[in-house]
């Protein structure tokens, strides 16, 4: 199939890659040329999605890693497999994500240290096992998957909004700090988004799908879920060179909630 070239020669690493919002850009950026590492806790959602990689086009070239990305020496080795199946890693994404329903009065330091240890430390992480190879890359770029929620408020997700904030800051900062190096980084921020995680979570609840899409019209400006792919196509657009003269910055990719 025809490939477009906006990451043409380019090799991304990705976090929670193993479904949703991850395997979306995936798809989209092997549409664009770019060889993908994909990580996740989940092995057999890994090989679906390589299976749906590899279907949609046979010459995607496509590694996988299972991995908690709260452990250190596994985003290490996640970033050394990119190494050498490549020879190179251009673009990071920090995608993988935990969530937490207890209302913050009720939070545990237990739930606390869990959220931390994926949201922030994982982010974290692969940030630092990834730095060596993208400061070699002449226009490497990093993309933390936040949440609309990081910069509004709403009840009942506290933990996992406050680790998400906690990214934003830790975006500008890394932006500041690896600025010298040519590195790029930015955040996006999307809003409801109709993923493989809220379309399980209904069936468990006995709900169907199509009742499912019926609700969050009242979560944005536009009324509806997100696809997964309009998440991706925004985090495409800032690991490419069109998005040259952007860092530090985050982008709202959430329908226009933020404005409500």
């Amino acid at each position: 199939m025809q490939q477009g070239t906006r990451l043409q020669g380019k090799v991304a690493l990705i976090t929670g890659g193993g479904g949703g919002i991850g395997a979306a850009t995936a798809r989209v950026f092997c549409d664009e040329g770019a060889a993908v590492v994909l990580v996740d806790a989940n092995a057999e959602a890994l090989a679906r999605v390589t299976d749906e990689l590899l279907q949609h086009d046979s010459s995607a070239k496509v590694k996988t890693f299972v991995a908690d990305v709260s452990n250190a020496d596994e985003a290490a080795a996640a970033a050394e497999l990119a190494a050498r199946s490549f020879d190179r890693l251009d673009v990071l994404v920090n995608n993988a994500a935990m969530r937490n329903y207890s209302p913050l009065a009720e939070a545990t330091p237990a739930e606390w240290q869990s959220m931390v240890s994926v949201n922030l430390i994982g982010t974290s992480n692969y940030c630092k096992a990834a730095l060596p190879l993208l400061r070699k890359s002449a226009c490497a770029s990093i993309v933390n998957v936040s949440s609309c929620y990081a910069v509004t408020g709403r009840k009942g997700m506290g933990l996992y909004d406050a680790t998400k904030a906690g990214m934003l800051a830790m975006t500008r900062t890394l932006a500041f700090e690896e600025a010298a190096h040519g590195l790029r980084v930015n955040a996006v921020c999307p809003g409801s988004t109709l993923t493989d995680f809220h379309v399980n979570r209904a069936r468990a609840a006995g709900k169907s799908v199509d009742a499912l899409k019926t609700q969050r019209q009242d979560t944005s400006l536009i009324g509806r879920w997100a696809a997964p792919e309009e998440i991706a196509w925004p985090i495409l657009w800032l690991a490419s060179d069109e998005a040259s003269f952007i860092t530090g910055t985050t982008l709202m990719v959430d329908g226009g909630l933020s404005t409500m």
